[in-house]
C-alpha cells in the first residue's frame, strides 16, 4: 500500500500473533539491534542515487574514480589569514586558461573540524553521514571600509585541462577550538596536489591584503586564540600638528623614518635595519600622537598594533612583520606587562618574551619596534638584561610654557584666543599635559554652546580652566595625566597611569585615521 504500510484484518493479526508466540522469543541483543536499525533509518534515511545530494557519489562522478583511492595533501595557515587564503584560491582558478571549479558545501554535522578530507569522504560513503549542502561563509574585514565574504567551509571541485581534483577550504571556528585555516587538495597524483598548494601559498604572500595596512589583533570571544584583525586608517599629520621640545622629533624621525629611507645604504655598509625605539614619559604628553606622526610618513609600512593583553600575541605579530616587511610593530603601555607572566605558564615575565621575539627577527629584518610606557622604571631592568633590543630611548616630557602656548594655539586655532589670554592660561596651567589642554579648549566651546553664544569668548575659557583646576576635578586632572604636587599619593585617589589621550585602546587609536580631530 501507499507509504509502505501494510493493512491486515483482525483475524490475520491474531493468526500472526499466535504464530509468533509459538516460536522462540527474541533475545535482548536482537531487540537492541533492531531498535538501533530503526533509529539509523529515521536519523539517516537512504537517499536515492538521483537526488544529487550524496557527497561520495558527487565526488566520484567529478574525480572519475573512488575518492578514497587518491592522495590528500594539506597546508595550514594562521586563523587571521582566511581572507588571504580565500582570495588565493579564487585567483589561482582565474590565473590560467583551462581552469574552472564548482563550489559546493556540506551538511550533516555542525562540528567536523577534527575530520580530514579523507575522513569526511569515508563517512559520506560508508555511513551516508554527510550530504551536499550550502557553502559556509564568514564575513571578514579586509580594509578599514570593506568586508569580504570568505568561504569558511566548502569544496572546490576543480578542473585543469584533463586533471580533476578537489580542494577543501576550512576556516577557523573558535567555538570548537579550531584556530587555524586549512587547505586540503585531493588529486590523482601527489605531485599535482603539492604544486597546487605551493602556488596557493605564493599567491597568499604576493597579494597579502595586510601589506601596507595598519592592523590590531582582536581577541577571540571564546577565550584563547586570536580573532580577526581590525583595520585602521593611516593618519595624515604634519610637523605643525606635533608639539615637542626642540630637536626631540628629529631624533625620533631619524631612528624610524631615516633608517627606512636609507635602508639600501645601510645594508651596503653591513649595518642592521631592525631597530627599537622607546618613548617614555608621563601620561598625556603625546607619545602615541608622535607615533601617529611617524605612521603618516611611512605609507609603505605594514603596522601591527599591540596593546594591553594583546601584547601576548607578539609571536604572530613578529611573524607577520617578518613576512610583510618593511613593517612596524607598536607595543603600547609595555609597563602593563613588565611583571606579567607569559600565557604558557612559564616563569619569565611576558616582557622578556617580547624582547626574545624582537631578537629572533634577525638584524637584517626591516622591522622597527616602537614601545611606549608611562613607567620606564619598570622596563629598565628587563631592557638592561637584553641589550640591543631598544636602540634609542626618548623622553616625552610635560610641555613647558612655550609648549603649552603652542598647544593652545593648535587646539584653539578657531577660537581667536589672543596673546594676552594665552599668556594667562599658560601661567595658570603649569605642570599640565597636552591632553589637559585639549580638554580645556573642548570644555570652553561646550560652555559657550550651553549659553547659546555664537562665539567662544574669554569668559568661557576662564570658566573652563577654573573648573578643571577646581578641587572637584582633581580626579579628572589625574585622568588627563596631571599630577598635583601637593597631593602626592593621597589616600582615596587612585594611582592612575592611564594615558587618556594616548591609550592605544582601539576605540581611541582608531581616531588616528583622521576622522574627527586628527590631533591628540
Amino acid at each position: 500500500m501507499g507509504g509502505g504500510v501494510e493493512i491486515i484484518s483482525d483475524e490475520e493479526y491474531e493468526d500472526r500473533a499466535a504464530a509468533a508466540s509459538a516460536g522462540s522469543p527474541l533475545s535482548l541483543d536482537r531487540v537492541s539491534e533492531l531498535f538501533y536499525e530503526f533509529l539509523e533509518a529515521v536519523a539517516r534515511p537512504k537517499r536515492g542515487a538521483g537526488d544529487g545530494r550524496n557527497l561520495a557519489e558527487r565526488m566520484r562522478a567529478h574525480l572519475g574514480s573512488a575518492p578514497g583511492d587518491q592522495p590528500v595533501v594539506k597546508a595550514a595557515y594562521a586563523a587571521y589569514d582566511l581572507p588571504n587564503v580565500h582570495l588565493a584560491v579564487e585567483r589561482w582558478f582565474e590565473a590560467a586558461e583551462g581552469r574552472s571549479y564548482e563550489l559546493i558545501g556540506m551538511r550533516g554535522s555542525s562540528d567536523h573540524g577534527d575530520l580530514t578530507l579523507g575522513d569526511i569522504l569515508e563517512s559520506a560513503d560508508r555511513y551516508n553521514r554527510f550530504v551536499v549542502g550550502a557553502v559556509d561563509y564568514a564575513q571578514l574585514p579586509v580594509s578599514p571600509d570593506d568586508e569580504l565574504a570568505c568561504v569558511s567551509f566548502g569544496f572546490y571541485l576543480g578542473r585543469e585541462g584533463e586533471e580533476r581534483f578537489a580542494v577543501l577550504l576550512r576556516g577557523p571556528a573558535d567555538e570548537y577550538g579550531r584556530n587555524k585555516v586549512e587547505v586540503e587538495v585531493l588529486a590523482r597524483e601527489k605531485e599535482f596536489a603539492d604544486r597546487v598548494l605551493a602556488e596557493f601559498d605564493a599567491l597568499v604572500r604576493e597579494h597579502n591584503i595586510f601589506r601596507g595596512q595598519i592592523l590590531s589583533f582582536e581577541g577571540s570571544e571564546f577565550g584563547d586564540g586570536l580573532g580577526p584583525f581590525r583595520f585602521h586608517r593611516r593618519p595624515a599629520l604634519t610637523r605643525d600638528d606635533i608639539v615637542l621640545p626642540s630637536g626631540l622629533l628629529e631624533r625620533v624621525e631619524r631612528q624610524v623614518v631615516g633608517v627606512a629611507r636609507r635602508r639600501e645604504r645601510l645594508r651596503a655598509a653591513g649595518q642592521h635595519l631592525r631597530r627599537g625605539l622607546l618613548l617614555y614619559g608621563p601620561p598625556g604628553t603625546g607619545k602615541t600622537h608622535t607615533i601617529r606622526y611617524l605612521l603618516s610618513h611611512l605609507p609603505e609600512f605594514t603596522v601591527v598594533v599591540l596593546a594591553g593583553t594583546s601584547i601576548g600575541a607578539i609571536g604572530p605579530a613578529c611573524a607577520l612583520a617578518r613576512m610583510l616587511q618593511p613593517a612596524l610593530v607598536i607595543l603600547e603601555d609595555c609597563d602593563l606587562i613588565a611583571e606579567a607572566r607569559d600565557y604558557g605558564g612559564g616563569e619569565q615575565p611576558l616582557l622578556f618574551q617580547v624582547l626574545n621575539e624582537m631578537d629572533g627577527l634577525g638584524d637584517d629584518a626591516d622591522v622597527a619596534f616602537l614601545l611606549t610606557t608611562n613607567r620606564a622604571d619598570l622596563l629598565e631592568p628587563a631592557l638592561v638584561q637584553r641589550p640591543g633590543r631598544v636602540d634609542l630611548a626618548v623622553e616625552i616630557p610635560l610641555p613647558d610654557a612655550e609648549g603649552r602656548a603652542r598647544l593652545l594655539g593648535l587646539y584653539g586655532s578657531r577660537l581667536d584666543l589672543g596673546k594676552d589670554l594665552i599668556d594667562e592660561l599658560v601661567a595658570r596651567t603649569d605642570g599640565t599635559t597636552a591632553s589637559f589642554t585639549k580638554e580645556l579648549v573642548r570644555r570652553a566651546v561646550l560652555l559657550s554652546a550651553e549659553r547659546e553664544a555664537e562665539l567662544t569668548e574669554a569668559q568661557d575659557v576662564r570658566a573652563a580652566v577654573d573648573e578643571l583646576l577646581s578641587d572637584r576635578d582633581r580626579l579628572t586632572r589625574r585622568l588627563l595625566g596631571v599630577r598635583d604636587p601637593e597631593e602626592g599619593d593621597a589616600e582615596g585617589l587612585p594611582d592612575v597611569d592611564v594615558d587618556v589621550d594616548e591609550g592605544m585602546d582601539m576605540e581611541v587609536y582608531v581616531d588616528m585615521d583622521g576622522e574627527g580631530s586628527s590631533r591628540p
